[in-house]
């Protein structure tokens, strides 16, 4: 037993002493490879360099006499690429030529131009279902009663709050450190364009429509022109300061909603009255934006630093008119 284990030690001292002299013959060869190497590249490299050299001394031509001075160009002459390009694969250098290009942007559905008349449409169309079939009655009838069940109590402060996000178009700039897209003069503009066309649709169709309110009142119950000031403000809210605060936009719509909720408490008007003043609330907000163009265009309106424009205030129950300068 003595014997055989003397044998395998042996055995195995003999091996390790093998498998060490082969790995030092083995980095001893890599280390002469990468030495190699690094001389290949370094002539390489100054071989380049000589013929750019010679390639630019080419360039610049003999004086014509000793009096002379050579006519040599202000311009630097680009290196001759014919040198270097056979090289660079060997050197691994970047081309000086290689350009990058911007990724395209994704286009999908919600980036279609049409895709934001999307929701004011389906809004638009559910009220006049509602009142062009009778279909959704029993929605409006529904929300009704809960209403008069649980909200007895009349509350008027709607008639204040629909002004609330127009108010914060103008103000909302000057009493924060946030930025609106468009200075007070464009502002204005589709402001007052949006409300313009917004209060020609509402007092148009309540006039074709003669919907009595819930209330029994007066025939004029659809659309809510309360809701459609309310969502043109908050419209023109959110698209003037996206880019700055996502919030902002929140609660503008937040007091659009609940300008259109009050309106429903207070029993002056039918869900399908809210919704689809809404629906025309947005919409007329996308097309003061869609005309502020043909605007600058129409009486030649250009960027400067001082501007004053003078526009019309319209409401449904209010006409006046309105001025700004900005500086």
């Amino acid at each position: 037993m003595l014997l055989k284990f003397i044998l395998c030690v042996i055995l195995v001292c003999y091996c390790s002493c093998c498998l060490a002299r082969r790995l030092s013959q083995f980095y001893a060869n890599d280390s002469t490879i990468n030495q190699i190497r690094e001389v290949a590249t370094a002539t390489l490299e100054n071989d380049s360099l000589k013929n750019i050299r010679s390639s630019d001394q080419n360039t610049i031509p003999p004086p014509k006499t000793p009096l002379e001075k050579p006519d040599i160009k202000p311009d630097i002459e680009k290196p001759n690429m014919k040198d270097i390009l056979p090289y660079q694969d060997k050197l691994a250098m970047p081309s000086a030529y290689t350009f990058f290009e911007k990724p395209e942007k994704k286009t999908s559905f919600f980036n279609k131009p049409f895709a934001k008349y999307i929701i004011p449409s389906t809004l638009v169309t559910y009220g006049i279902i509602r009142h062009a079939t009778g279909g959704f009655k029993n929605v409006d009838e529904n929300l009704h009663e809960e209403m008069t069940e649980h909200f007895a109590k009349k509350r008027t402060f709607d008639d204040y709050l629909q002004y609330a996000p127009t108010a914060a178009i103008f103000g909302l700039d000057l009493a924060t450190n946030l930025r609106a897209k468009h200075n007070l003069r464009d502002r204005a503009i589709v402001t007052a364009t949006s409300y313009l066309i917004m209060t020609t649709a509402v007092q148009t169709t309540k006039n074709l429509t003669k919907v009595a309110r819930p209330n029994n009142g007066s025939l004029n119950s659809f659309p809510s022109g309360h809701t459609a000031t309310a969502f043109v403000g908050a419209h023109i809210l959110y698209k003037e300061y996206r880019d700055e605060s996502k919030w902002v936009g929140i609660a503008g719509y937040t007091a659009a909603a609940t300008t259109g909720f009050m309106r429903m408490h207070n029993k002056r008007h039918w869900f399908s009255d809210v919704v689809t003043g809404a629906g025309v609330g947005i919409l007329s907000a996308e097309l003061g934006y869609m005309l502020l163009p043909a605007f600058h265009k129409l009486f030649g309106i250009k960027e400067s630093k001082k501007q004053i424009a003078i526009v019309p205030a319209i409401t449904p129950e209010n006409i006046g008119i309105g001025g700004v300068f900005t500086f």
